[in-house]
């Protein structure tokens, strides 16, 4: 997620404009309060990306127990976890409006909360129907999280007036690890009810007091508006063409989370399959491939505020989508686990911050409504990306359809090539 107070259709990333330079010198200049007060909305903050990290792989991990419990086939179980994309596509473009009305900091705990709540409910179904109908809040709750962090994230990327997105992110890959590791490890010892319900409780819990510390902090300038109001004074023409540029910038970002989140989720449902079936790996070597991955991603995305200052936000993109795609190809194609294992780590490296900065340059030249377009496409790469690599391997073969995944994060790397005009 790249981030500079606002990204002007003129003003390439990599190449401070006079307004930039205007950001760090007003954070050079703001009382050491000050920055504590921000350092303490980024802290509250990153809680809240873990958290929401934290339930969803706390979901996820209990999927199979649920779904013996409902007597679900597969195809039924299918249909009903589409809810989640559901409910999340419908609430994201409803969320950017609340958030551009009522401030993203505010809806950003509402939507925690939803989330929070909506955990329990699928372990206590019985039916694919009532699965589904429970699944469509959580779908919302997820959704509308999301916009909602990344608007608020954004705007204190822009107070801060340094590129912090990806260690937001992080926060999110590190909930999940710890929400996927938890729920595995008391998988013999919890019901799905019991750890849903622990799961529930901890995300209200961090939601309250990260809260309190989010809504005590100054309140952030809202991105996307100024631009609004300068371009008002100036012919309508030129206002119409710079609201057309930066739609066009919004788009191709979205485009760019699309392809990320394609790869992401097709290495999340194929990698252990893969593993197992074509490169002759063992449970555990099998299990180690998503594990190399999920801590390799988190890992980039610790180091890309630091990858961001020095090589600047376009060259994050390029090198980390060219990076992800050479990983890709060597982690289909190669005939033995280490270089397998070793291709995943590039997958995920590369992969690490090219949707944090992608969002993050979306909010920055569209406030929340840019966030949300660039969201909902990104949700609809992770969706389609499973389900096309199963047709694809049935019509052709696994490795050959993973490599669509190299041919995606390809075109992430060269998309900001294109942004960089706009």
């Amino acid at each position: 997620m790249p981030l500079r107070n606002k990204i002007r259709p003129h003003a390439p990333a990599d190449r401070p404009s006079p307004q930039s330079r205007s950001i760090r010198a007003r954070s050079r200049t703001l009382p050491a309060s000050a920055l504590s007060s921000w350092g303490g909305a980024r802290l509250a903050l990153t809680a809240f990306f873990a958290v929401d990290g934290l339930l969803f792989a706390a979901w996820v991990v209990r999927i199979p127990d649920i779904r013996n419990q409902v007597s679900a086939s597969h195809g039924a179980l299918g249909l009903a976890l589409l809810c989640v994309s559901a409910g999340a596509v419908a609430t994201m473009p409803l969320v950017s409006r609340l958030c551009l009305r009522y401030g993203s900091r505010p809806i950003t705990v509402a939507s925690l909360v939803l989330l929070a709540v909506s955990v329990p409910p699928p372990a206590h179904t019985h039916s694919v129907p009532a699965l589904g109908g429970v699944l469509l809040l959580f779908g919302a709750g997820y959704g509308g999280a999301n916009v909602a962090m990344n608007s608020a994230a954004v705007e204190i990327v822009s107070e801060l007036g340094r590129p912090v997105m990806p260690s937001f992110h992080a926060g999110y890959s590190l909930g999940g690890l710890l929400g996927a590791g938890a729920g595995g490890l008391l998988a013999g010892t919890l019901t799905a009810a019991q750890w849903l319900a622990i799961a529930g409780l901890l995300g209200l819990a961090v939601t309250a007091l990260a809260g309190a510390a989010l809504l005590r902090s100054p309140a952030a300038r809202p991105v996307g508006t100024a631009s609004s109001s300068s371009s008002s004074s100036g012919s309508s023409s030129s206002g119409r063409t710079a609201a057309g540029a930066g739609r066009v910038l919004v788009l191709l970002l979205g485009l760019t989370a699309f392809c990320t989140a394609y790869g992401e989720g097709a290495i999340a449902d194929w990698t252990t399959v893969h593993l197992t079936d074509d490169v002759q790996a063992g449970a555990q070597a099998a299990a180690a491939g998503y594990v190399a991955y999920a801590l390799a991603m988190t890992t980039g995305r610790i180091g890309g505020t630091w990858l961001s200052v020095r090589l600047g936000q376009n060259r994050v993109m390029l090198l980390g989508g060219f990076t992800a795609a050479a990983g890709m190809l060597l982690a289909a194609l190669a005939p033995l686990v280490p270089l397998a294992l070793a291709g995943f780590v590039l997958v995920g490296l590369g992969l690490a911050n090219l949707f944090p900065l992608a969002i993050a340059r979306a909010g920055a030249a569209g406030g929340p409504r840019g966030v949300a377009l660039a969201s909902t496409l990104g949700y609809g790469g992770m969706l389609i990306g499973p389900p096309v690599i199963g047709f694809l391997a049935d019509a052709t073969s696994l490795p050959l359809a993973l490599t669509t995944v190299a041919v995606a994060a390809a075109v992430a790397a060269l998309l900001p090539l294109a942004v960089r005009r706009h």
